[in-house]
């Protein structure tokens, strides 16, 4: 202990005594403040992101087909959707998992895009025309109904005019010849007295008319792309706590419909007008200029030269009350509508705030600010896995969020559909098709013949010599055709059929989401989970949710890996001068070495002494490093770390990452500290012990 106190005193009487002293402490100073710092930060972005994807979508564990070809993705992959096998049946899977005692809950799941068509504002307008038309027709017409027909249709009306203004001014700038005769006909005719004189004779035939022949020249509406994932909607509600219903309802157990995810509904369904007006509140509210601003200069400039949208979807009498309202809001007694929106929408840093406010208090009211509203039916249109087309009709109940992940575009790109839907849209047979299928083969008198014997029951010496076709077009009555459940099933409205528990379970999934009891035991439940015989047996893959969730979840990882290198670059570095720097320090010390051999000191007194002058050295400036990174890192974790893109908030969980120390920071750095000042002295040190007494004093003379 004695010679350890006095090997302490020496090393901390030498610690400021040279220069290279200062210089070695301070790289080990800047060394151990990143690893601290660098850690800290990436152990918090992957504290957060696993909060983000494990409270979202993936749950803690994620189970598939170990048939699949492509790795689980639940938030799409380079190119597009993985291909992963369909699992047959979701209930033995969830009966096998269930079994291990920290699986909580299991999630059915199954992912997919399609194209969906929100319409132009005349198919929209056209058909609610329809609607009504079929509502007089079922029930008789009412005054009230009469109302909204002429209202509609005046509407409509005002539309072929607008129409054919925007092709007067085209015409200004194309040839004659470039537009079609049938289009500029078509016009012509909507704004006859006589055509609408005539509307309501044949309805439905001028209802077609304009279908086909004027809606299709208005091209306001959009194509837009919905990511969804089809599950058991009562089940995700349960298991995802972060999910909350925003607006509308929850899809009643067992029924089907679909949540549209806050953040598609308001960037791809709202008034386009009326979402820039909300992006440039929240920039401005955020301390951004206009004025200063190139985005925001551009946002404003969109409103004010697109205001079709709005035009377009007022009739001739809300039309005239838009008019009344801007004029008593600007002060103006300009009559064309389209001028007093260009000049309303003009906003800049003084009258933002107060537009903002005119704008959703006097013309929100008459217009329809989403696309497709709640409660509407939307119509989706996918290819199954076999490649044909399949059109499912869904109700949209309600929006939802993930809290915390509002403003997140990968979380908000993420619909939720029932799954009896998912399987449609799929391709997958389900009971009720299954079953149309077995009437109309019954009936048909059709056998079914397996794909490796098609050619012998055409051509071979059993197939029949002659074929007969016993029905024409014009003679088939497909009522007689399709009877009994196959006609029931065709006759009853599938959106108001509540499907039971067991037929929402007992069918096709994708992949299964796993919610543990203890998450702290992840590593262990999926290494028990892979190595179980019912999992085996079913030839299912198990993953966690870094795996699960593709290059995102290996992001973390990726930086983690760029992080360590840059340390191990670093320290390496370190590791070089040090050992320079303490064999350069040990020359100059020969005399003093030799001396002190001279009076008895032994080699391993100065093999110590050596050592322990480094680790102190090490000790005292890595301490101080990782003091001021701990430092820093407290202060953030007060303040936290703005969200300074969308995208962000998926990492960081929220709008502001909260970074948290760790022991494990600190061992790590001290580890790295101790060892490399040790390993980088240790040959300077040897070589000190070889320096004898005289050599020492012939040195010195």
């Amino acid at each position: 202990m004695t010679t350890l106190l006095l090997l302490l005193e020496v090393a901390f009487r030498n610690l400021f005594k040279s220069w290279v002293n200062l210089i070695i402490g301070g790289i080990i100073f800047f060394a151990t403040f990143l690893v601290v710092t660098g850690g800290a930060l990436l152990d918090s972005i992957d504290s957060s992101m696993s909060r983000s994807i494990v409270g979202s979508l993936a749950g803690h564990l994620q189970v598939y087909s170990d048939k699949s070809k492509d790795e689980l993705s639940l938030f799409g992959g380079m190119s597009g959707e993985p291909d992963v096998a369909a699992i047959d049946s979701f209930t033995p899977i969830k009966q096998a998992l269930e079994k291990h005692p920290n699986v909580q809950t299991v999630v059915p799941m199954g992912s997919n895009g399609a194209l969906i068509s929100s319409g132009n504002t005349v198919d929209l307008t056209l058909a609610r025309l329809r609607d009504l038309y079929r509502k007089n027709a079922d029930e008789g017409e009412t005054p009230e109904r009469r109302a909204q027909i002429d209202s509609l249709k005046a509407h409509v009306r005002r539309l072929g005019e607008l129409l054919q203004a925007d092709m007067q001014k085209r015409s200004a700038l194309l040839r004659e010849e470039s537009q079609d005769p049938a289009e500029v006909e078509a016009l012509e005719r909507v704004r006859t007295d006589a055509f609408w004189a005539d509307f309501d004779k044949e309805p439905f035939a001028s209802l077609e008319f304009l279908e086909n022949r004027l809606a299709p020249q208005a091209a306001d509406g959009d194509l837009l792309y919905i990511r969804y994932v089809g599950t058991d909607l009562e089940s995700f509600q349960k298991s995802f706590d972060r999910m909350q219903i925003v607006d509308g309802q929850p899809v009643p157990p067992g029924k089907r419909g679909m949540l549209l995810s806050k953040f598609f509904y308001e960037e791809s369904l709202k008034l386009k007008t009326a979402r820039r007006l909300d992006l440039l509140k929240e920039a401005h509210e955020g301390g951004r200029l206009i004025a200063e601003d190139p985005q925001l200069q551009r946002w404003v400039s969109e409103n004010r030269t697109q205001t079709r949208e709005i035009i377009f979807q007022l009739d001739p009498i809300k039309a005239q009350q838009a008019t009344e309202r801007l004029q008593r809001v600007l002060g103006s007694q300009e009559k064309e509508l389209s001028k007093l929106l260009s000049t309303f929408l003009d906003v800049n840093d003084g009258n933002l705030a107060a537009r903002y406010e005119q704008f959703y208090a006097q013309l929100v009211p008459l217009l329809d600010l989403y696309r497709i509203r709640l409660g509407d039916t939307l119509t989706i249109t996918a290819f199954t896995r076999t490649g044909y087309v399949q059109n499912v009709n869904v109700p949209i109940y309600g929006t939802y969020q993930f809290n915390g992940l509002e403003k997140s575009p990968l979380a908000g790109s993420v619909n939720l559909m029932d799954l009896v839907s998912f399987r449609e849209l799929y391709g997958y047979l389900t009971e009720d098709k299954r079953a149309e299928i077995a009437q109309l083969q019954a009936k048909s008198g059709l056998a079914e013949v397996k794909r490796e014997n098609a050619e012998d029951a055409l051509f071979g010496e059993e197939a029949p010599s002659t074929l007969v076709a016993e029905a024409t077009p014009g003679l088939i009555n497909e009522n007689e055709q399709i009877q009994s459940e196959g006609a029931a099933l065709r006759k009853e409205d599938l959106l108001k059929r509540v499907y039971s528990k067991r037929e929402v379970e007992d069918g096709m999934v994708l992949s299964a989401a796993l919610i543990l009891k203890d998450p702290s035991k992840l590593e262990s439940t999926l290494a028990e989970l892979q190595q179980s015989p019912e999992v085996q047996d079913a030839k299912l893959r198990v993953v966690s949710w870094q795996k699960a969730v593709g290059l995102i979840g290996q992001f973390v990882l990726l930086m983690k890996m760029v992080l360590w290198g840059i340390i191990v670059i670093l320290f390496v570095v370190v590791l070089a001068i040090i050992n320079n720097a303490v064999m350069m320090a040990t020359l100059q010390r020969v005399r003093e070495v030799g001396t002190m051999r001279a009076i008895g000191a032994q080699r391993t007194f100065i093999l110590s002494m050596i050592l322990l002058e480094t680790v102190v050295l090490g000790m005292v400036f890595g301490g101080a490093g990782a003091g001021l990174g701990s430092g820093l890192i407290s202060y953030l974790g007060h303040v936290g770390i703005p969200a300074v893109s969308e995208e962000l908030y998926f990492f960081f969980s929220g709008p502001r990452l909260l970074p948290f120390l760790s022991l494990g920071n600190f061992i790590t750095a001290f580890l790295l500290v101790v060892g490399v000042s040790i390993f980088s002295t240790l040959y300077p040190a040897f070589l000190a012990t070889r320096v004898s007494p005289v050599t020492a004093m012939q040195t010195d003379e």
